[in-house]
């Protein structure tokens, strides 16, 4: 087998090895049809059990109550930047939502939703430079707000929500591209969420979104089709063409990730991998400088700088040489990102605290 590296890139990102072998097992025949799934048509019988069998696990491993429904959209995360309020909007006369400022693609789903209707920062940690999740007044929802919109883990920066805010009847909406399926969450606190399948699902190529019954049939009338939850549910996502490579591979991580023993197992795994490299990153004794915050971090992203840009450098360089692959931070931040998604196993975080240790004895 060839050799691989542990990959820390943000997305797309490190798969499980026995997804990436399966995939190379049935690639050329996919369940003895002699064609692969990349060739069969989405309306196909084959198809749509796979896609069906997808959505049954998503609402079995997030233990979806039978008033949601499981969709999977066209455009990725960003997408949903503006399929959120064009069908959510709508739910309230004054056409508002509430948004919590936390980060970049926070920044951008304000951005968007500004397009389609009235948009309210009620919290907001631009001013340290998204180093925290900001605290929240409960008493600033709006009941005449349409949604209230979160990123629940900010993976340039490297923070994320350790409890969700209370909204008082007004639908929660999160942004989980960097963490669905990582850790236990009660969905039955959230109207809806959504995220783009490159970090803990599959390669890019769509968005899954849990959405709550109730809150389909709002859309905009100017909705176009593809972009409408409520014409999405009706059809099952089978609209039209779907990325059925993409939604081939999320339904063989799934299967993985069930196998494994659910998310309860998965977030044991990640919190053990967290805790890893947070434990090289504070026994450095100020030699790394972490962004985030102690009480906001992130088990998914873990970001951190060096005392100067020649040290980075050397940082990165070396650290490719022990096979540790795509640990540069985003260019807004700087400095160094592991991301340590479902599919990085704990050796790969082992193997990055061992050698922060070392590159820290040697050049601190």
């Amino acid at each position: 087998m060839t050799k691989r590296v542990y990959n820390f890139t943000a997305g797309p990102a490190m798969l499980p090895l026995p997804v990436m072998q399966r995939i190379h097992e049935e690639f050329f025949d996919f369940q003895g049809l002699g064609a692969s799934v990349i060739e069969i048509s989405h309306r196909s019988p084959e198809f749509e059990k796979l896609l069906f069998e997808t959505e049954d696990l998503v609402k079995e491993l997030l233990e979806l109550p039978k008033s949601y429904k499981v969709l999977f959209c066209h455009g990725g995360g960003q997408m949903q930047f503006s399929m959120v309020p064009l069908n959510l909007m709508g739910l309230k006369p004054a056409r508002k939502a509430q948004v919590i400022e936390s980060g970049n693609f926070s920044e951008r789903a304000i951005e968007e939703a500004r397009r389609y209707g009235a948009v309210e920062i009620v919290a907001t940690s631009r001013d340290t430079k998204y180093d925290r999740i900001p605290p929240f007044d409960p008493a600033r929802v709006d009941p005449a707000a349409s949604y209230f919109h979160i990123t629940t883990n900010n993976t340039i920066m490297g923070t994320s929500w350790q409890t969700f805010p209370e909204t008082d009847g007004v639908p929660l909406v999160g942004d989980m591209t960097s963490e669905i399926l990582s850790r236990v969450v009660d969905m039955t606190k959230f109207g809806a969420v959504y995220a783009g399948a490159q970090k803990n699902l599959a390669p890019p190529g769509f968005a899954l979104v849990v959405i709550r019954e109730d809150l389909l049939g709002h859309a905009d009338p100017l909705t176009p089709k593809l972009l409408n939850y409520t014409q999405l549910a009706k059809d099952r996502s089978l609209t039209n063409t779907v990325n059925t490579f993409s939604i081939y591979v999320a339904r063989l991580v799934l299967e993985w990730l069930k196998n494994l023993g659910g998310v309860p197992a998965i977030e044991a795994v990640n919190r053990r991998k967290a805790a890893l490299v947070y434990r090289a990153l504070d026994d450095s004794k100020g030699f790394y400088r972490p962004h985030a915050q102690k009480d906001s971090r992130s088990f998914m992203n873990v970001t951190f700088t060096l005392p100067s840009d020649e040290l980075l450098k050397k940082f990165l360089a070396e650290a490719l040489t022990r096979g540790l692959y795509g640990l540069k931070g985003h260019a807004r931040l700087g400095g160094v990102r592991a991301s340590i998604y479902n599919g990085m196993p704990v050796e790969g975080c082992q193997a990055l605290a061992a050698f922060m240790d070392d590159f820290c004895r040697k050049n601190g």
